[in-house]
């Protein structure tokens, strides 16, 4: 069983769309998502723009969709979708419950809600290293001792956790993590606090701006990103999508859900690599390859084998 997995914000670097296969459906979708935004969209991945919340979200939705279809493109259509943060819009298109046009236009206002909302001073750590309870008893602690608090918001394995706040605070709370044992604590390349409360208002309003966009039971497995559970109803997935801003995103539960289902080949699309690396060291089991990492022609045919082995 295939599935795929569309990676979050920080995954982006400079010249990421360029970098796509050179594949008839991989053009036909960045002309689409030009047309649906009304700009060139290979303009997305510039250095300036690697740094614009709005820019990398649209950018990385562009890229999982155009992977997706490329694959699609050669008979390999995944059965089950999973997307970490704005991942989860892609991961709605592949398995047909959002149209691509429709995604583009949620991602955008998603986007410019959370961007708007904390402008700067705002973004995410990821800590290594230590559990989710470790870092919930340094975060209360923090919060009582210095009156600084982050948020966990995302659970990415069991010992690889990212932390959400002002940067004052996430500064100070990798220190406090690495004296408490962590392997590495650092921050990221996301310039909003994703995945938790203080996007409470934003989530409230995308929410209510996607009420008016189409949303239809899935023709595949969507695996939710608040539960780590697969969704069904068009509603959830609704749901799922506008809301993950706001609540931890638990990623590992999503990754174990899948296995537990039957998907034994995981392709991570482009152009990340992070839950490449989680699936080989977690579920050694499962055969994960990272897109971004082989020519797309090798990329199909080893996806192909694998999928006939069983």
């Amino acid at each position: 069983m295939l599935a795929l997995l569309f990676p979050g914000q920080g995954a982006q670097s400079e010249g990421f769309l360029h970098r796509l296969p050179q594949h008839r459906a991989v053009q036909d979708t960045l002309a689409e998502a030009s047309d649906t935004l009304g700009i060139d969209v290979l303009t997305l991945d510039s250095s300036d723009a690697c740094r614009s919340t709005v820019a990398v979200q649209l950018g990385l939705t562009i890229a999982g969709v155009a992977l997706m279809r490329a694959l699609a493109d050669e008979g390999l259509t995944a059965e089950i979708s999973a997307g970490l943060s704005i991942g989860a819009y892609a991961a709605a298109v592949s398995c047909g419950a959002v149209a691509f046009r429709d995604a583009l236009k949620m991602v955008r206002r998603r986007a410019e809600l959370m961007e708007t909302a904390y402008p700067a001073g705002y973004g995410l750590a990821a800590v290594s290293g230590l559990s989710e309870q470790q870092v919930d008893t340094l975060a209360a602690r923090q919060a009582a001792e210095q009156g600084q608090r982050v948020y966990v918001g995302n659970v990415n394995a069991p010992r690889q956790i990212v932390m959400a706040g002002a940067d004052a605070a996430l500064d100070a709370f990798i220190e406090r993590a690495l004296a408490a044992g962590a392997r590495k604590a650092t921050r990221l390349e996301v310039s909003v606090p994703s995945h938790c409360e203080l996007l409470a208002q934003a989530s409230d309003e995308l929410l209510a701006y996607s009420r008016a966009l189409h949303v239809e039971r899935p023709r595949g497995v969507y695996i939710g990103n608040r539960g780590g559970r697969p969704l069904y109803a068009a509603d959830a997935i609704r749901e799922d999508l506008a809301t993950n801003m706001r609540y931890t995103v638990r990623w590992f539960d999503a990754l174990t859900v899948m296995q537990e289902i039957g998907a034994h080949v995981l392709v991570e699309a482009p152009p990340g690599q992070v839950s490449t690396d989680i699936v080989r060291e977690n579920f050694p089991d499962a055969s994960a390859l990272a897109a971004s990492t082989l020519p797309f022609d090798r990329l199909a045919g080893t996806v192909r084998r694998r999928l006939e082995r069983g």
